[in-house]
């Protein structure tokens, strides 16, 4: 397997305080929005984002919540392996809210597509945009494009984007990995 290390931690905080200072920009005071990670890679970009908005800019109310899409997904029953579905949680109403939907990696549009019908179940926003670490932007199965954007990166289908986090991995970082028989 090789690894090509594409973005190290420092460019991970700037990114990450683009994306709050971009969030300020379009929401100012979060009155009427909530932030929802996609299960499970969305949560850590979600937390980490949450606490920039607290401590740079004193937003400490925003409701944030978390979306599980697994049998939401179009391709759910033709897995191998059996399922292994993330807990749901939204405490909060969305009906008539500006939803943000946070993820680490936009690649096929399949996670979106399951997250917009899952997200019905709670209510009808009235606008939801999209905020991604890293846009795949070649790869793309459906038309949906990302409102917020870290990086784009331009990879092969064979090849994973990898986002490691420090508390869960050894850094933060993001990394393609292709394997070996790929070369």
């Amino acid at each position: 397997m090789i690894t090509k290390n594409l973005i190290g931690p420092k460019e991970i905080d700037v990114i990450l305080n683009r994306l709050a200072c971009q969030l300020v920009e379009n929401h100012s005071d979060f009155e009427n929005t909530v932030l929802i990670s996609l299960q499970p890679r969305g949560l850590p970009l979600l937390s980490r984002l949450s606490d920039i908005l607290k401590s740079q800019y004193g937003i400490s109310d925003i409701p944030t919540g978390r979306l599980d899409t697994t049998f939401y997904r179009d391709d759910f029953r033709r897995r191998d392996s059996p399922l292994k579905a993330n807990q749901t949680r939204i405490d909060f109403l969305i009906e008539g809210k500006r939803v943000v939907f946070v993820d680490d990696v936009l690649f096929t549009g399949r996670s979106i597509r399951a997250a917009l019908d899952a997200v019905l179940s709670f209510g009808r926003p009235s606008e939801i945009e999209l905020l991604v670490l890293v846009d795949r932007r070649f790869s793309r199965e459906l038309p949906i494009q990302p409102d917020y954007v870290g990086r784009q990166v331009d990879s092969i289908a064979s090849e994973r984007v990898l986002v490691e986090w420090d508390d869960t991995d050894e850094m933060n970082r993001v990394s393609i990995v292709q394997s070996r028989n790929d070369e």
